[in-house]
């Protein structure tokens, strides 16, 4: 497989990497103002990841007008910019360097879950701060993450490599076994299953009020294994820094209604969005139906 990474088809992925590496050294402030600037760059186009946004933003913040959901699409994509190197921050910089430009409030949330001997659960969303979001986290303590593969093998290969060194251990989002002994043993895991999700055990559950299919398997996983779960956040301040914040743990939850539990997770979700709507992931076609009927949002 390694020797297939020589073919020409990942040179561009072999050059973006090393471009990556070449910037994570330089301060954080200026990677901050360039992000911004290649994320403005790539708003000027209109890519389907530009269309996909916008949609998103309409079906999401319909009671904005067109300027203010135009300023959060601008801002979206100044804060994609911000990611790549935010990228490159969190696969080669150092535990030290990390700590020092993020800051995390409700770590005591944490340590008193972990008392109880149970597995802790940091149930979060995708925000484009998502990478340094995790990275934040695992400098600070022993942590799993659930991640969905990449279809380029190469990055999928690389990006596994890394939170190898970085976290305790990086689960497939399929791979429920390994997920389950992790809380089992009482370890902390990072999840986020806000995605759109049409596999077995799909559900279309209310975002922004519009049926989306989502995964609803939390609350039984958090059912098997007695885990508590406590939603994380982080955000991207002005200027380059990053908060994160760890909240106390959900009660009554699971209930054993796996869609109320994913629906009432996703009104703390809309929350958080409404709050840094800017933030939000939205070139992600969230809005996919299980069947046909199901209105083509993005056509």
């Amino acid at each position: 497989m390694k020797a297939a990474y020589l073919h020409p088809k990942y040179w561009p992925t072999w050059l973006g990497l090393g471009v990556l590496r070449i910037f994570e050294p330089l301060p954080q402030g200026f990677l901050y103002l360039l992000g911004r600037g290649v994320g403005f760059f790539f708003y000027l186009f209109p890519t389907p990841f530009k269309r996909i946004a916008r949609r998103n933003i309409e079906l999401c913040l319909p009671e904005l007008d067109a300027a203010a959901r135009r300023q959060i699409l601008r801002e979206h994509f100044a804060g994609l910019g911000n990611a790549l190197f935010e990228t490159a921050i969190s696969w080669w910089s150092s535990d030290k360097r990390i700590r020092r430009i993020t800051y995390l409030d409700g770590m005591q949330h944490v340590r008193a879950a972990q008392e109880t001997g149970r597995g802790v659960l940091l149930l979060s969303a995708h925000f484009n701060s998502i990478e340094i979001g995790c990275r934040a986290l695992a400098a600070r303590m022993p942590l799993n993450i659930m991640y969905r593969p990449t279809k380029n093998l190469l990055i999928g290969e690389f990006v596994h490599s890394r939170r190898a060194v970085q976290t305790r251990r990086a689960i497939p989002r399929d791979d429920a076994r390994t997920l389950i002994r992790a809380l089992k043993d009482g370890e902390v895991v990072w999840y986020a299953p806000d995605q759109s999700f049409r596999k077995k055990g799909a559900e279309m559950v209310r975002l922004f009020g519009i049926p989306a299919a989502t995964n609803t398997a939390t609350s039984r996983i958090v059912g098997m294994t007695n885990a508590l779960v406590l939603p994380y956040f982080f955000e991207r301040l002005p200027g380059g820094g990053y908060k994160g914040v760890i909240h106390p743990p959900l009660e009554n939850f699971p209930t054993g209604d796996a869609v109320a539990d994913a629906e009432r997770f996703n009104h703390v979700v809309e929350a958080e969005v409404r709050r840094i709507p800017a933030q939000y992931l939205w070139i992600h076609r969230r809005f996919k139906g299980l069947s046909p009927d199901y209105p083509k949002y993005y056509q």
